[in-house]
């Protein structure tokens, strides 16, 4: 059993977010579900250990679609992770979150297809698991308050939309996306959260909107690199805000997010 005093906090970074340690430490980790999309860095950031992950891998080769979330999460559990904050570059759906904006989402709408949804997927035993709240508590509560100290705006609370991708949305999909109460759109927020869940993980989102999703914006479509430039704009505020939620993450084990498997009877054993 992971000691939570010195459990290694994970952070999953997406674009633009692959330089976070100075000195990591590389370790391949073999999970169930394949290769994690690049081994992770062990390493020390805001004063606890870490283990880094980079979503799309260290040179950005994976697609979103083509991520692999379940071998992602299985690693970081693997060496001993807890607690995950993930990173991520979204657009907005609404006027007032303009690019530079952090938002802290509690909720989530699921637009994708044919991605691995869950790491309990044989014949035999069902596990079933909440996911009316799909991000942890505790760590949204230190991240809205890491967001607000920071130099950038930041919004406590709103649904994120995670559409499949890898193409951007068309205008009428970004104003329906609006229309039923989305405040964000990405790519990669699902199913990352929900294997985070079933790993009995606890699971935060940084939401960083780099740009007017087309719904919003009358102008000009988004395009990819116009995403990479924003977010390489504000990467040194959001890795202070970063900064400040791994150093105020809780250390003990109380989160309920952690206790959603137990009594449950498992196909396979936990790493």
């Amino acid at each position: 059993m992971t000691d939570a005093t010195t459990a290694p906090v994970g952070i999953l970074g997406g674009s633009g977010l692959y330089r976070l340690l100075e000195t990591p430490e590389p370790v391949a980790v073999a999970t169930p579900f394949g290769d994690p999309s690049d081994p992770p860095s062990r390493g020390t950031f805001a004063g606890r250990p870490v283990v880094f992950l980079p979503r799309h891998g260290a040179d950005h080769r994976y697609p979103p679609h083509r991520v692999n979330y379940r071998a992602n999460l299985w690693a970081l559990r693997a060496l001993g992770v807890r607690q995950v904050v993930a990173a991520s570059a979204v657009g907005g759906l609404r006027p007032e979150l303009t690019a530079g904006t952090v938002v802290v989402p509690d909720q989530v709408v699921d637009r994708t297809w044919g991605r691995e949804h869950t790491v309990y997927d044989d014949v035999g035993t069902v596990v079933h698991v909440p996911f009316a709240d799909p991000y942890c508590p505790r760590g949204r509560a230190v991240a809205v308050r890491a967001a607000r100290s920071g130099t950038l705006s930041a919004v406590d609370g709103g649904t994120m939309v995670v559409i499949q991708g890898p193409r951007f949305s068309s205008r009428a999909e970004s104003r329906r996306n609006a229309a039923e109460g989305g405040s964000v759109v990405g790519m990669t927020g699902m199913p990352e959260a929900a294997i985070a869940r079933e790993l009995a993980l606890c699971y935060t989102t940084l939401a960083l909107v780099t740009d007017a999703d087309a719904g919003v914006d009358v102008g000009s479509s988004v395009t990819h690199a116009a995403v990479l430039e924003a977010f390489a704009s504000n990467v040194v505020a959001l890795t202070e805000v970063l900064h400040d939620v791994v150093a105020g993450l809780p250390d003990d084990d109380a989160c309920p997010c952690r206790r959603v498997l137990d009594g449950v009877d498992l196909p396979f054993r936990l790493p």
